[in-house]
């Protein structure tokens, strides 16, 4: 059995807002395993356990390029707020987007070989990027693109520095426009039931299953009669479905729904618009940021001035 530490503890109830004992008795019940516990949680506590997919702790900035049917999206990492809004961190982050559309590289690495000089640093990006770090005092890295070039029309809306989309469409700027700032709110992992990724659906179902056998151990234990399986088996498949439309762009209820019930691809039907895709990038999203213990390094600080 593993030991079941109070950091341990402590993580998982920053990733779920689980209340402290049930974080414990979830890592006791899956060994130690924080992604099985957090699955657990949320059988017994719901969608509150899930809180950790918009919590999000790098900083940096999103930004895009296009150009024609042509276009980019492009996350750059730094280590603070403060430095995301530095002008040359910025123009660092468009040179890159505009660079992605214009070269189309294969990926990070092949990006950070592209011919780029700016501020007397280069002859690269990735000589640029360095020269930037040595600049401005921080460390800063290229996470990751899209670049779309499939002759479909693009539209681009950014939140500030820290959410961006790409959408491609064939239709109406107004409509992909309204899409993008849907999916900048709503954050669909998919367009459609059918593209939501396998995994993603083999967990939901697993999760639903889970909260099907919590239910059937209440019911024992209250003397009441368990379900039949035909019956649990629908729960589990209607709370697949149910999952599907809520992750699922087209699906979703517009945001900007004057009836609160128009969803996203009967708005865009309406008009005559159709999504063929769509990219969200988040900044810092997945990626753990290291938390300082202040107190620790004051203390520690205190305990080294006392020894020298």
């Amino acid at each position: 059995m593993a030991a079941i530490t109070a950091s341990m503890v402590a993580e998982l109830r920053a990733k779920t807002d689980a209340p402290m004992m049930e974080c414990k008795k979830a890592l006791t019940e899956a060994e130690g395993s924080m992604d099985k516990a957090e699955e657990i949680l949320r059988v017994k506590l719901g969608n509150k356990a899930g809180k950790a997919a918009s919590r999000v702790t790098a900083e940096g900035v999103v930004a895009s390029f296009i150009d024609g049917t042509h276009g980019a999206l492009v996350e750059i990492n730094c280590e603070t707020d403060f430095v995301s809004k530095n002008d040359l961190f910025l123009a660092f982050c468009n040179h890159v987007a505009e660079l992605v559309v214009q070269n189309n590289p294969v990926d990070v690495a092949a990006l950070g070989e592209l011919p780029l000089s700016m501020e007397g640093f280069g002859p690269t990006v990735e000589e640029v990027r360095k020269g930037l770090i040595g600049k401005i005092g921080e460390n800063m890295s290229i996470r990751r693109f899209k670049r779309y070039s499939g002759g479909g029309q693009l539209a681009a809306y950014l939140h500030g520095v820290r959410i961006g989309v790409l959408v491609e469409f064939d239709g109406d700027a107004v409509a992909a426009k309204d899409a993008a700032m849907h999916i900048a709110a709503m954050k669909p992992v998919a367009l459609s039931g059918a593209d939501v990724p396998a995994e993603l659906i083999d967990k939901e179902r697993a999760v639903a299953a889970g909260k099907a056998e919590e239910d059937r151990k209440a019911a024992e234990a209250a003397g009441k009669p368990a379900q039949p399986a035909d019956i649990v088996a629908k729960r589990i498949e209607g709370g697949v479905q149910k999952y599907l439309k809520e992750v699922s762009l087209l699906d979703q209820v517009f945001v900007k729904a004057a009836d609160g019930k128009q969803t996203v691809g009967a708005y865009l039907k309406s008009a005559n618009t159709q999504v063929k895709g769509f990219t969200l990038y988040v900044v810092g999203e997945g990626i753990e940021k290291k938390q300082d213990d202040f107190a620790a390094e004051v203390a520690a600080q205190v305990a080294a001035a006392k020894g020298a």
